[in-house]
């Protein structure tokens, strides 16, 4: 029975197959040793745990509920559509680009069935995908890659954002034409929902929770921007408070992921610690950081692809820019993408092809246009 369940996930899951046999793969080139356990970056685990367990929380108790009621609020198809495109644009600046889509992609799905207009579903959770790749990339704590490599760069949070907003701003913009591109036949086409059936309720008893929630939020926020080294305490605080106001929230992690990435930093380090693989990557990937690491993430994703380029780099910009941009080009290219589609697909079984079709051709259309400017950004030096 167990047997069945971890084949059963690891046929589900394509991501943590590949970064088992990776890691089981990086065994063979670097032996096992403490050196190696030592690499691995666990800051970067601890912090992601932390924000899993705390967003997993924000889901369960419906914080975010004044915005699904905003939502309904809305009486045009464009106007609905601007509001949850740049939903996710915003809110994954904060929560990770996969958890804004875990929100607003079913909301999306629920507020299209329920208005009627189904028919916009495919386009504009295509545009949400883009939108939370690209509004993401402005914050360090806005995706897994950002928030490694900005663990990994030394630089501060402010200088961050500046360097991420031109490709922010210039994403934002393109957005709204492209909204603008779909509905150009009637941009005034109405849509009516009823919200009592899309919006759920807030318990009393739920109200610890949340309030619990967002004070650990903040908490990892603050650990993320400070760089303290203190981030272990802030792990245990977070353990401590779950395990006191819902200790069953931790049922409900994401534990696939943190394994992904654990499986993934020790394919990295065993990469790094043998000389002759080191100097090969050294060579081909220096002054190539932007095309490497859009290249490689259609084969592993932007999250490993940066953590494996990483060290051989030395344009951090143009490392940063090309995993931000990566997530374009195909579903493998970004994790957000495949929850995107597993969430579709769940709801529409059997129109997998459509998605991929729909999501392409919307994606490599944006892909095309910011792909130059990303390279020429690439070259505005972090440091």
């Amino acid at each position: 029975m167990i047997k069945k369940k971890i084949v059963d996930l690891l046929k589900k899951d394509i991501m943590l197959s590949v970064s088992i046999i990776a890691a089981i793969a990086s065994m063979f080139i670097t032996p096992p040793s403490k050196e190696l356990l030592k690499d691995i970056d666990w800051h970067t685990l601890g912090t992601l745990f932390m924000m899993l367990t705390v967003l997993e929380g924000f889901k369960q108790e419906n914080v975010f509920r004044p915005i699904i009621m905003l939502s309904t609020r809305f009486k045009t198809m464009v106007a609905i559509s601007l509001f949850l495109i740049f939903g996710v644009f915003f809110t994954s600046m904060f929560v990770t680009n996969d958890v804004s889509l875990i929100i607003f992609v079913p909301l999306t799905i629920l507020l299209f069935r329920g208005g009627e207009r189904e028919h916009y579903i495919l386009p504009v959770i295509s545009m949400e995908n883009i939108a939370a790749i690209r509004g993401s990339l402005l914050m360090p704590f806005g995706s897994p890659q950002n928030l490694f490599l900005y663990s990994q760069s030394g630089t501060d949070a402010a200088n961050f954002i500046l360097h991420m907003s031109p490709l922010c701003i210039m994403s934002a913009i393109l957005l709204i034409v492209f909204v603008t591109v779909l509905y150009r036949k009637n941009l005034k086409e109405d849509i009516n929902i009823d919200s009592r059936k899309v919006a759920g309720e807030w318990t009393k008893e739920g109200r610890v929770c949340r309030i619990s929630y967002i004070l650990l939020f903040i908490m990892i926020l603050g650990t993320i921007v400070s760089r303290t080294k203190y981030w272990p305490v802030a792990v245990v605080i977070t353990i401590i408070t779950v395990l006191i106001v819902s200790p069953k929230l931790f049922t409900k992690v994401d534990y696939v992921l943190l394994l992904t990435f654990f499986c993934f930093f020790i394919f990295s380090s065993s990469i790094v610690a043998n000389a002759e693989i080191s100097q090969f990557l050294m060579k081909a990937v220096a002054g190539r950081e932007y095309w490497w690491v859009i290249g490689l993430s259609q084969l592993i994703s932007n999250v490993p692809a940066s953590i494996v380029l990483y060290p051989f780099s030395k344009n951090f910009a143009g490392l940063i820019y090309g995993a931000d941009t990566a997530g374009l080009c195909s579903l493998i290219g970004s994790l957000a993408s495949v929850i995107n589609y597993r969430i579709y697909v769940r709801e529409y079984p059997g129109k997998g092809k459509d998605f991929i079709k729909t999501f392409t051709l919307i994606c490599w259309t944006f892909f095309i246009i910011v792909v130059i400017p990303g390279w020429l950004l690439s070259h505005w030096a972090f440091f």
